[in-house]
């Protein structure tokens, strides 16, 4: 991460690109409402069209008991926004032929070979052979048979918990990935997606192509072309006063879904310390490829906008415009859909290589256009790229586990601005 501040960013007149000034002067009002009736400290909305940035506003605060107002260069940890930088990275090398999508993961990491599984649900304790191998594709799409800690619908998601797979910053992302291929799996690969830690696997799996660690990849390959200057796992001392703070519901890290609602439920929302979990500075061996990373709304969008352009920005080609294609194609067959986080089904959408893509507009009940592709984070992160009608959305904030839609009104917003 550069010390350099971020550069300030232009915001282009929306008529140049057919969208309505007023309209869009509907979404600051609409987000300071979630600040002060909604629990929301902060909120940066950022949104560009054909290129052109034509809204970037901050309502609220970085640090409400400091005082601090949302800036435009606030940093923010994105959680799981870090998943689709990760994926992005590991296809550079498949373009060098490095992989293939149906490869076995023991391929690579031997000691998946013979992962068992726990696939009876709760209570389940009968482990089973695998029926068939974990490939690198299950791994993109959530469908490798790996879980996450707060998740309880197998007792895999205790066990991931109990070993601190999530909130373990001290261990290299190798020892982490060791210790997952120790437990058995939640599920038989390709039976059903279920929101995981496989992308953390990818994450090594760079590093074992790549010889180099996750950080120094992504460093050298996405974020210095891109000119993502504020993008990394630690934040410089000097740059750290413009950390948000982290509101909300109980650490993911450390915390059953149940817990988490049971706060939600009790009315909690306080300033959470997550530095534990999510360290700013001083942990050398926390990289990880599902969460960790930290950036701000302008350099995600250049990152964002590499994928609207067909993998290419400022004359920097990151991807090829047929591996933008593969990656943003609806991986899961009809029997998966519609994929489903926790109790929350995403109707409308399926899933390519780490982000979800929509494939109908109606079920998904808001605006936008068939391939339309991106993901969120647990701290209320959140973004969005429809190739059709050139828009890229950034939604910044930090609510733990929010149970509100800020993201989904502002996708709203945006499409009513559309003139043509």
């Amino acid at each position: 991460m550069n010390s350099a501040l971020t550069e300030v960013v232009s915001v282009t007149d929306p008529s140049a690109v057919d969208m309505s000034a007023a309209r869009l002067a509907r979404i600051k009002p609409a987000m300071q409402a979630y600040v002060d009736q909604r629990g929301f400290a902060g909120i940066s909305t950022m949104l560009s069209r054909r290129g052109k940035v034509v809204h970037f506003e901050q309502v609220g605060f970085q640090d409400r008991e400091a005082g601090t107002l949302l800036a435009p260069d606030t940093i923010f940890r994105i959680y799981s926004m870090t998943k689709p930088v990760t994926c992005a990275a590991l296809m550079i090398l498949h373009e060098e032929g490095r992989f293939q999508l149906a490869d076995p993961l023991a391929k690579y990491m031997p000691a998946f070979a013979n992962v068992r599984v726990l696939a009876g649900g709760p209570g389940y304790t009968k482990e089973e052979v695998l029926e068939r191998p974990i490939t690198i594709q299950h791994l993109f799409t959530h469908t490798a048979g790996l879980t996450y800690g707060f998740m309880e619908d197998s007792p895999v998601g205790a066990m991931y918990l109990e070993a601190g797979l999530l909130s373990d910053t001290t261990s290299p992302l190798e020892k982490i990935i060791a210790e997952m291929a120790r437990l058995p799996l939640a599920y038989q690969p390709g039976s059903r997606w279920h929101y995981s830690m496989s992308i953390d696997v990818l994450g090594h799996l760079i590093e074992i192509l790549s010889g180099q660690a996750l950080g120094d990849f992504l460093r050298e390959h996405l974020f210095r072309p891109l000119g993502m200057n504020d993008t990394g796992f630690p934040v410089p001392a000097s740059q750290q006063h413009r950390v948000s703070a982290v509101y909300g519901h109980p650490d993911i890290a450390t915390h059953a879904f149940s817990q988490i609602a049971a706060a939600w439920m009790a009315g909690q929302n306080e300033r959470r310390e997550v530095a534990n979990t999510y360290p700013i500075s001083e942990a050398p061996n926390f990289a990880r490829g599902g969460h960790g990373l930290f950036s701000t709304a302008s350099d995600y969008m250049r990152f964002a906008q590499m994928l609207l352009n067909g993998g290419k920005l400022d004359g920097a080609r990151i991807l090829g415009r047929k591996t933008i294609d593969l990656m943003f194609s609806n991986h899961l067959p009809p029997g998966l859909l519609p994929y489903q986080l926790g109790p929350i089904p995403f109707t409308g959408y399926g899933f390519g290589l780490g982000s979800r893509v929509l494939m109908n507009v109606a079920q998904s009940g808001v605006p936008g256009s068939v391939g339309e592709h991106g993901w969120s984070g647990a701290a209320k992160t959140h973004f969005w790229v429809d190739p059709q009608e050139e828009i890229i959305g950034v939604f910044m904030s930090q609510f733990m586990i929010a149970f509100d839609w800020p993201e989904k009104d502002f996708q709203v917003l945006t499409y009513a601005a559309l003139e043509d």
